[in-house]
Protein backbone atom coordinates (compact mmCIF):
# COMPACT_ATOMS: atom_id res chain seq x y z
CA UNK A 1 0.00 0.00 0.00
CA UNK A 2 1.36 3.43 -0.99
CA UNK A 3 0.48 6.37 1.26
CA UNK A 4 -0.12 9.75 -0.41
CA UNK A 5 -1.35 13.08 0.85
CA UNK A 6 -4.71 14.07 -0.60
CA UNK A 7 -2.98 16.89 -2.50
CA UNK A 8 -0.54 14.49 -4.16
CA UNK A 9 -3.27 11.94 -4.89
CA UNK A 10 -5.35 14.63 -6.61
CA UNK A 11 -2.35 15.92 -8.60
CA UNK A 12 -1.40 12.45 -9.82
CA UNK A 13 -5.02 11.67 -10.72
CA UNK A 14 -5.19 14.89 -12.77
CA UNK A 15 -1.94 13.95 -14.52
CA UNK A 16 -3.33 10.50 -15.30
CA UNK A 17 -6.51 11.95 -16.81
CA UNK A 18 -4.47 14.43 -18.90
CA UNK A 19 -2.22 11.62 -20.17
CA UNK A 20 -5.13 9.28 -20.94
CA UNK A 21 -7.15 11.93 -22.72
CA UNK A 22 -5.81 15.12 -24.33
CA UNK A 23 -2.10 14.20 -24.38
CA UNK A 24 -2.75 10.70 -25.79
CA UNK A 25 -4.99 12.18 -28.53
CA UNK A 26 -2.41 14.86 -29.37
CA UNK A 27 0.36 12.26 -29.75
CA UNK A 28 -1.84 10.03 -31.95
CA UNK A 29 -2.59 13.05 -34.14
CA UNK A 30 1.13 13.82 -34.51
CA UNK A 31 1.87 10.20 -35.44
CA UNK A 32 -0.92 10.26 -38.02
CA UNK A 33 0.28 13.55 -39.52
CA UNK A 34 3.88 12.34 -39.69
CA UNK A 35 2.77 9.05 -41.25
CA UNK A 36 1.00 11.02 -44.00
CA UNK A 37 4.35 12.61 -44.92
CA UNK A 38 5.53 9.36 -46.49
CA UNK A 39 8.75 7.41 -45.89
CA UNK A 40 8.79 6.45 -42.20
CA UNK A 41 12.44 5.34 -42.15
CA UNK A 42 13.74 8.90 -42.34
CA UNK A 43 10.80 10.67 -40.75
CA UNK A 44 12.16 12.26 -37.54
CA UNK A 45 8.78 13.66 -36.52
CA UNK A 46 7.19 10.23 -36.72
CA UNK A 47 9.93 8.56 -34.64
CA UNK A 48 9.87 11.37 -32.05
CA UNK A 49 6.08 11.07 -31.72
CA UNK A 50 6.30 7.26 -31.40
CA UNK A 51 8.95 7.65 -28.67
CA UNK A 52 6.75 10.16 -26.86
CA UNK A 53 3.82 7.76 -27.18
CA UNK A 54 5.84 5.01 -25.52
CA UNK A 55 6.90 7.34 -22.71
CA UNK A 56 3.33 8.51 -22.17
CA UNK A 57 1.93 4.98 -22.10
CA UNK A 58 4.62 3.89 -19.61
CA UNK A 59 3.78 6.83 -17.32
CA UNK A 60 0.06 6.00 -17.59
CA UNK A 61 0.79 2.42 -16.45
CA UNK A 62 3.00 3.71 -13.62
CA UNK A 63 0.31 6.14 -12.42
CA UNK A 64 -2.44 3.51 -12.69
CA UNK A 65 -0.39 1.04 -10.63
CA UNK A 66 0.50 3.65 -8.03
CA UNK A 67 -2.99 5.08 -7.65
CA UNK A 68 -4.71 1.69 -7.57
CA UNK A 69 -2.61 0.75 -4.54
CA UNK A 70 -2.67 4.15 -2.87
CA UNK A 71 -4.37 5.37 0.26
CA UNK A 72 -4.80 8.83 1.75
CA UNK A 73 -6.34 7.42 4.92
CA UNK A 74 -4.95 8.89 8.12
CA UNK A 75 -2.59 6.63 10.02
CA UNK A 76 -3.46 5.36 13.47
CA UNK A 77 -2.06 7.56 16.27
CA UNK A 78 -0.14 4.76 17.97
CA UNK A 79 3.42 6.22 17.98
CA UNK A 80 4.56 3.44 15.62
CA UNK A 81 6.59 4.44 12.56
CA UNK A 82 4.43 3.74 9.50
CA UNK A 83 3.49 5.40 6.22
CA UNK A 84 1.56 8.62 6.74
CA UNK A 85 3.44 9.56 9.89
CA UNK A 86 5.72 12.47 10.68
CA UNK A 87 8.69 10.83 12.34
CA UNK A 88 10.91 12.83 14.66
CA UNK A 89 14.25 11.26 15.56
CA UNK A 90 17.73 12.05 16.80
CA UNK A 91 21.04 10.33 16.63
CA UNK A 92 21.87 8.64 19.95
CA UNK A 93 23.68 11.07 22.23
CA UNK A 94 22.70 14.14 20.19
CA UNK A 95 20.26 16.89 21.17
CA UNK A 96 19.24 18.01 17.66
CA UNK A 97 16.06 16.43 16.36
CA UNK A 98 15.09 15.93 12.74
CA UNK A 99 11.71 15.10 11.23
CA UNK A 100 10.43 13.60 8.01
CA UNK A 101 7.17 12.40 6.51
CA UNK A 102 7.11 8.70 5.68
CA UNK A 103 5.24 8.23 2.40
CA UNK A 104 5.58 8.02 -1.37
CA UNK A 105 8.41 10.14 -2.74
CA UNK A 106 5.96 11.86 -5.11
CA UNK A 107 4.68 13.82 -2.08
CA UNK A 108 7.92 15.83 -2.06
CA UNK A 109 6.79 17.69 -5.20
CA UNK A 110 3.87 19.13 -3.23
CA UNK A 111 5.53 19.67 0.16
CA UNK A 112 8.54 21.97 0.45
CA UNK A 113 7.93 22.31 4.19
CA UNK A 114 9.04 18.78 5.19
CA UNK A 115 11.44 16.11 4.00
CA UNK A 116 9.71 13.05 2.57
CA UNK A 117 11.22 9.57 2.76
CA UNK A 118 9.66 6.46 1.33
CA UNK A 119 9.30 3.32 3.45
CA UNK A 120 11.85 1.74 1.07
CA UNK A 121 14.50 4.41 1.73
CA UNK A 122 17.36 3.31 4.01
CA UNK A 123 16.19 5.43 6.96
CA UNK A 124 12.50 4.73 6.38
CA UNK A 125 13.10 0.99 6.18
CA UNK A 126 15.27 1.01 9.33
CA UNK A 127 12.64 2.80 11.43
CA UNK A 128 9.50 1.22 9.94
CA UNK A 129 7.48 -0.64 12.56
CA UNK A 130 9.42 0.69 15.54
CA UNK A 131 7.83 2.82 18.26
CA UNK A 132 8.63 6.18 19.80
CA UNK A 133 11.18 5.75 22.58
CA UNK A 134 12.99 2.90 20.84
CA UNK A 135 16.59 3.13 19.67
CA UNK A 136 17.27 1.49 16.31
CA UNK A 137 20.53 0.52 14.61
CA UNK A 138 20.69 2.23 11.23
CA UNK A 139 23.23 1.20 8.62
CA UNK A 140 24.09 4.44 6.88
CA UNK A 141 24.86 4.65 3.16
CA UNK A 142 28.58 5.01 4.05
CA UNK A 143 28.46 1.56 5.69
CA UNK A 144 28.71 2.78 9.28
CA UNK A 145 26.05 1.90 11.82
CA UNK A 146 24.41 4.68 13.83
CA UNK A 147 21.98 4.42 16.70
CA UNK A 148 18.82 6.46 16.15
CA UNK A 149 16.30 7.25 18.86
CA UNK A 150 12.72 7.66 17.67
CA UNK A 151 11.29 10.67 19.49
CA UNK A 152 7.76 10.53 18.04
CA UNK A 153 5.69 9.17 15.16
CA UNK A 154 2.45 11.10 14.70
CA UNK A 155 -0.12 11.11 11.87
CA UNK A 156 0.50 13.72 9.19
CA UNK A 157 -2.00 16.54 9.56
CA UNK A 158 -1.22 18.64 6.50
Amino acid sequence: MIWLTQQTFDRLNAELEERRGPLRAEIVERISSARDEGDLKENGGYHAAKDEQGTNEARIRQLEDMLSGATTKASEDDQTVSAGKVVTYRYDGEEDEESFLLGAREIAEDRADIEVYSPESPLGAALLGHKAGETVDFEQPNGRTAKIEIVSAVPFAG
